[in-house]
């Protein structure tokens, strides 16, 4: 069954995200083309590769990063999307190397409220981010809250660690340089599709919260809140 999703309609968020609307995913109109089975060669291989590019980026959208030389950054729609817990969908299992090479599993932090932050140390919105993800980790790791980014598209290791260094980032990520692990999150949740992307998940491992943007230190913790107050 598909999970239920609900907007994001707190008074206490509308000041935060102002020309950011939430957006409740399972409501949005179907706007897809159909590629017509007549089509030239060409235009249905043209077609393909899109397709494949878009699921390998997870958005529909690119734009500059602000420099000429960086990588594109895919860009949010900025919708906070929230999920009841009644229809949430089944726990998230991930697991790969960190950047240190050692093993890295979601599943190790059951019990725990995980922070899913996904970065790469080309995203201009990520390196603006990324302090305050450490101050909100730093400030809420003792309520059982753990982080964990998970660094994609940086082909070169040293890169990426290069920008968690430059940020004190304390928190672990797992490396994924070809896109591979964001496709492993299951067909029809709320899955990453942006760079960066934020997904908070309860303690029992299933997507809460799912933000398409970049978020302040204060958002976060806004959005943490009421999925921290669960019981379970």
């Amino acid at each position: 069954m598909r999970p239920r999703l609900t907007s994001r309609p707190t008074a206490d968020l509308t000041a935060d995200l102002t020309r950011r609307p939430t957006a409740d995913v399972a409501s949005r109109p179907n706007t897809g083309r159909r590629v017509g089975l007549r089509s030239k060669p060409r235009a249905l291989v043209a077609v393909l590769a899109a397709a494949s590019a878009l699921a390998l980026a997870g958005c529909s959208s690119s734009g500059s990063s602000g420099s000429g030389s960086e990588t594109s950054f895919v860009k949010g729609t900025g919708e906070v999307t929230t999920v009841a817990a009644a229809h949430r969908g089944a726990a998230i299992s991930l697991s790969g190397k960190d950047l240190n090479g050692q093993t890295l599993s979601l599943a190790a932090y059951r019990g725990k409220v995980v922070v899913i932050n996904v970065w790469g140390s080309w995203c201009s919105p990520c390196r603006l981010e990324a302090s305050g993800f450490e101050a909100a980790f730093k400030a809420e790791q003792s309520k059982g809250v753990q982080f964990v980014g998970i660094d994609t598209r940086d082909l070169q290791v040293p890169e990426a660690q290069a920008f968690v260094s430059s940020h004190d980032l304390t928190y672990p990520s797992l490396y994924d340089p070809d896109g591979s692990l964001l496709l492993k999150f299951p067909a029809g949740s709320l899955d990453p599709q942006a760079i960066p992307s934020t997904l908070i998940l309860d303690r029992q491992g299933r997507i809460a919260v799912r933000a398409l943007e970049p978020l302040e230190e204060s958002q976060l913790e806004q959005l943490l809140a009421p999925v921290l107050a669960e019981k379970s």
